[in-house]
């Protein structure tokens, strides 16, 4: 039987909220409780408590990381999307940018901080869940420095009376600092050998590994921040961090030799438990707990990948397929032949047979690409599960922490260092490739101009920066829409990436199209002047099938169904345009208006922000 933790949580960890709950009453009112309740003096007295407790402190991405990627180069998107609001907006400010400066859930740790001490169990024990709680509190402080930068460092629980609440904020020095002595207790306290959905030291390892990577990239490549000096630091404790889960967690990639399906069954899984690549996962059940989750990303609905992603797969003898002489102007169904298996696993490809016939999905058979106004035509496959079976649908297990982001981490981070050898990448990304059926990459790559246009900065930052794009490149394809891009975009310093209007497939001109790969036409793309017939009176193809008609035109055609980029041929577009993304700013986020009312020491705001 499977279990999602964190869900048994929130309902064992109900008695740990009402002490949270009852430490907001005054003191006369707690002075009255009678024995039988719940306090801070008749609870958190036993292993059982703790670990009550710190299930209710489990906090872990969902299914809803799919469409993670949206408004990045990866994923376009029609939602309010925050970076693309403020690119767009005429004057963005801590007033009309105002959220993030949350609290509550710091408290909730530090509160059981505070009070664990007292629990009779022996000291490893009570270690163990102090690690899990300094864990989270790590988890959560990278976020608010990832978002502000400067932020106030409290390690104590608050009252409505403390002055701490109107503290200034500490130097994102001072604050990361204290964030990875969380994690380095957290990695060197918390017990391995846990339940499946329980948290243990390769949990903690992970979510070090990754944020040191985070910073360290960031303090490199952010001049602004004066922290450049310090970010080496940060990038060998990544390295470490990765390394150890490399030599002993007893990981590994998950293939059964299928380099077609192996990757795609990472996310369509109804039990992971057992997977070796997997260091933690959210397990559902119908019967407990369910998803409900696993269509949204498909079709034309919100999110849809973009050209870009797809082109910075490989061709399958491991060039650039972006070297391919007309690569610009070839169709959907050329853009699929010959290359990275991966990219059949995460996109909608030519003659992809759907069975599911969820409400997001048309009926089964082979799927055509449909299109609308503001979406590429490219369709997701990852995430997607394509099966009808509500047994099935509502039972598939999410990956949240994978080995594969492990080795991306060590590989990044010796690259970074300049200490990259042919054996790191022999036990890291060519692992990853071989998995998929690809070619090894070595250790001096060919450059690929298209990369090194993306990321200009890299070329300076180390002596290996030819072997860093591609290594950034396996890390963009291997994570694709998993939630990874916006943060790798940001500390590579590399957000003007996101002023690139989103692209979809190109039709060289209005006319017929075959889009499953049959050579049979599919659809028709008409003059946005004339209008579709009735049903009756479309043509139909060679199978008698009536064609998809689509009226094409400039963004500015509002008679249009279909967005050309020039009108009548072209990539499909997908907005008129992104907005400014300027530099540094953009990279932060303002403390909020009233936030900055109530407690005037949190000025001045950084980096240009009002």
């Amino acid at each position: 039987m499977k279990y999602n933790f964190k869900n048994i949580g929130k309902k064992l960890g109900a008695l740990a909220m009402a002490v949270v709950t009852l430490t907001a009453c005054n003191d006369e009112f707690m002075d009255r409780l009678p024995q039988t309740d719940i306090t801070l003096d008749n609870f958190l007295n036993t292993e059982q408590d703790l670990k009550m407790y710190t299930y209710n402190l489990y906090s872990f991405p969902s299914p809803w990381n799919y469409v993670g990627d949206a408004g990045t180069d990866n994923q376009a998107t029609t939602s309010a999307v925050e970076v693309k609001n403020i690119m767009i907006s005429t004057n963005p400010n801590s007033v009309t940018v105002s959220s993030g400066w949350d609290w509550s859930r710091l408290r909730e740790i530090n509160l059981f901080l505070e009070n664990c001490d007292k629990a009779n169990v022996s000291p490893e024990i009570l270690a163990h869940y102090k690690g899990i709680a300094r864990l989270f509190r790590a988890n959560f402080y990278m976020d608010k420095v990832k978002r502000f930068s400067d932020v106030p460092w409290y390690d104590k629980s608050l009252k409505t009376s403390d002055t701490d609440l109107y503290k200034p904020r500490s130097p994102r020095d001072s604050v990361v600092q204290q964030i990875f002595s969380d994690y380095q207790f957290a990695s060197a306290n918390i017990k391995t050998g846990q339940l499946k959905g329980e948290v243990d030291k390769w949990v903690a390892l992970t979510y070090m590994a990754r944020n040191a990577l985070y910073e360290g990239t960031f303090r490199k490549y952010h001049s602004e921040l004066n922290l450049t000096s310090t970010a080496s630091a940060y990038l060998g404790m990544a390295r470490d961090a990765a390394r150890e889960i490399m030599d002993n967690g007893k990981f590994s990639l998950y293939t059964t030799g299928k380099a077609t399906s192996d990757y795609a069954s990472l996310f369509n899984n109804t039990n992971l438990s057992s997977n070796p690549e997997v260091i933690y996962a959210v397990y559902y059940d119908k019967k407990l707990i369910s998803s409900g989750f696993w269509a949204y990303m498909f079709g034309n609905y919100e999110a849809c990948p973009t050209k870009d992603l797809l082109q910075s797969y490989l061709t399958t003898n491991g060039t650039p397929y972006t070297s391919l002489q007309g690569y610009e102007s070839n169709t959907f169904v050329k853009e699929f032949a010959d290359r990275d298996p991966r990219l059949k696993q995460t996109f909608a490809y030519p003659g992809w047979e759907l069975v599911n016939t969820s409400t997001y999905a048309p009926g089964a058979g082979t799927y055509i690409q449909s299109f609308n106004k503001n979406f590429t035509g490219y369709h997701q496959l990852k995430g997607f599960i394509n099966d009808k079976s509500d047994e099935v649908y509502q039972s598939v297990d999410f990956p949240v922490l994978r080995y594969a982001e492990i080795l991306l981490i060590y590989a990044e981070a010796r690259a970074e260092l300049g200490e990259l050898t042919q054996k790191d990448l022999d036990e890291s990304i060519n692992l990853l490739r071989a998995r998929a059926g690809m070619p090894p990459m070595q250790l001096q790559p060919v450059v690929d101009p298209v990369l090194q246009k993306m990321y200009p900065l890299a070329e300076q930052a180390t002596s290996q920066w030819q072997s860093l794009l591609e290594i950034r490149r396996e890390r963009r394809v291997e994570l694709a829409l998993e939630g990874f891009r916006y943060d790798d975009l940001m500390r590579w310093k590399a957000g003007k990436l996101l002023e690139k209007v989103p692209e979809g497939i190109y039709f060289p001109s209005l006319g017929k199209y075959d889009l499953t790969g049959d050579g049979i036409e599919d659809i028709l793309l008409i003059p946005s002047t004339q209008a579709i017939p009735a049903e009756s009176e479309k043509e139909s193809n060679s199978l008698g099938k009536k064609l998809i008609y689509y009226k094409a035109g400039p963004i500015t055609d509002s008679n249009a169904t279909v967005y050309l980029k020039n009108g009548t041929s072209g990539n499909v577009i997908t907005s008129a345009g992104m907005g400014t993304f300027k530099e540094p700013q953009y990279y932060y986020r303002p403390v909020p208006f009233n936030e900055v009312q109530l407690n005037k020491a949190l000025l001045p705001q950084l980096f240009g922000w009002e």
